[in-house]
């Protein structure tokens, strides 16, 4: 019962409700998952994560700074959320253990993002076949090891793409593996939903989605760069209305068609 356990102090009826992270000394942490599915949390919050060594033909894939208070929240491509206690994670000595020990996570399937569970945050969750609606991360937290389903898929499409709302944005920028950028109004087009497959963001003739981005049109979209990050405002050209095909990406666009 992930994040609901009590601890019950005392005799009735003088009777003391503490939740159980209370009972868990708060320390800071690095949270290491590799490509190969094997996670493991070390002692701090690390600076220099190439220091970090995994086992032959892995790498890093994904790493988060969080306490042992705190839970991971991680999205998979089957579009289901899995909630676990950081505190519950192997320790950083060796390599760690693979995740599937901890959760039932199909084989085939992997995870999209890590981070730490918050309250009040809005995701946008999409799917390869360009679908996709705003969920309130109040209603993503799983309670059990099946995880939760959100994002509704069958056959063989896949969750691809999850991306914080920010507070105030009012477009959304959905880029295909065939380098097409589309940009449209957020409000009034993409629904808030608690689960389902939303609604079709951008069509493909071929290709699939890539990636999405919520922000706020007068503030550009933004992208890493091998530089650092960059930012675009001059956008006109690739805004146009949800579903349509959209236009080659701008100049400087990452190749792998990711925002971040």
């Amino acid at each position: 019962d992930l994040g609901r356990r009590r601890t019950v102090i005392g005799d009735a009826p003088d009777i003391v409700i503490v939740p159980i992270e209370a009972m868990i000394e708060k320390e800071p942490v690095t949270v290491v998952y590799s490509d190969k599915g094997w996670i493991r949390v070390t002692k701090g919050h690390l600076d220099d994560i190439g220091q970090l060594k995994f086992k032959d033909g892995d790498k890093l894939k994904f790493w988060l700074h969080a306490e042992t208070t705190d839970k991971l929240l991680a999205f998979a491509t089957n579009g289901r959320f899995y909630t676990m206690g950081i505190d519950k994670l192997p320790g950083g000595r060796g390599h760690g253990e693979p995740i599937r020990l901890m959760i039932d996570l199909p084989n085939g399937h992997d995870f999209i993002t890590m981070m730490k569970l918050e309250t009040g945050r809005r995701f946008l969750v999409a799917s390869d076949v360009g679908r996709g609606f705003i969920v309130p991360e109040d209603e993503v937290a799983a309670q059990t090891k099946n995880g939760k389903q959100v994002l509704n898929v069958s056959g063989d499409e896949e969750a691809t793409a999850l991306c914080v709302v920010p507070p105030g944005a009012d477009h959304v920028a959905v880029i295909g593996s065939n380098r097409k950028l589309l940009i449209f109004p957020l409000k009034d087009e993409v629904p808030e939903m608690t689960r389902g497959r939303g609604v079709i963001l951008q069509r493909y003739k071929e290709g699939s989605l890539s990636n999405v981005q919520a922000f706020k049109l007068k503030e550009g979209i933004t992208w890493q760069t091998a530089g650092g990050v960059r930012s675009d405002a001059a956008l006109k050209a690739w805004v146009g209305k949800r579903a349509g095909a959209g236009l080659i990406k701008p100049k400087g666009f990452p190749s792998n068609n990711r925002f971040s």
